[in-house]
């Protein structure tokens, strides 16, 4: 690897430490805004991106230990911020998905960084924005193996 291309690949990871630094930050303030831990916040996300869950599901996606999914979904029913519904294909089952009402109360914690964010995509092109894509997809797919080596869980 040339000099200049190691300084690149340092400079890349350097930001990225950057990013996901100011990313948990961010999470953590709209977190405690809305009374959650950034855990909490986060295990959301995927009911959020993939749809109503099983436990297990989310005990999969996130490498936290099953009793620990339990105790956080029974804190966030709690809350009001999740509902355990029937599943369709196993009545055995439950699926936990997000109320609604609780997820449009928050939609406005995300407006200024949202709107920021259409604004910085303006100075890329097309290309760049999917060379910028690929690239995020790859690194949170790494990201999401690392996390899965250090816990133990399988997406399988």
């Amino acid at each position: 690897m040339s000099s200049e291309r190691a300084k690149l690949v340092e400079k890349v990871l350097l930001r990225s430490r950057e990013l996901s630094t100011e990313t948990v930050m961010f999470h953590t303030a709209i977190s405690q805004t809305r009374g959650l831990s950034a855990v909490e916040s986060k295990v959301l996300d995927y009911v959020a991106r993939f749809g109503p869950q099983t436990p297990k599901d989310l005990a999969r996606h996130s490498g936290l230990a099953p009793a620990s999914v339990t105790a956080m979904i029974d804190r966030l029913e709690r809350k009001g911020i999740v509902n355990r519904e029937p599943h369709p294909e196993d009545r055995r089952r439950v699926l936990i998905a997000l109320d609604k009402e609780a997820l449009a109360s928050g939609v406005h914690l995300w407006d200024h960084l949202v709107k920021r964010m259409h604004e910085l995509c303006e100075r890329y092109s097309d290309d760049e924005l999917r060379t910028v894509i690929g690239f995020i997809e790859a690194a949170a797919a790494l990201t999401h193996e690392s996390t899965a080596k250090l816990t133990g869980a399988t997406d399988g």
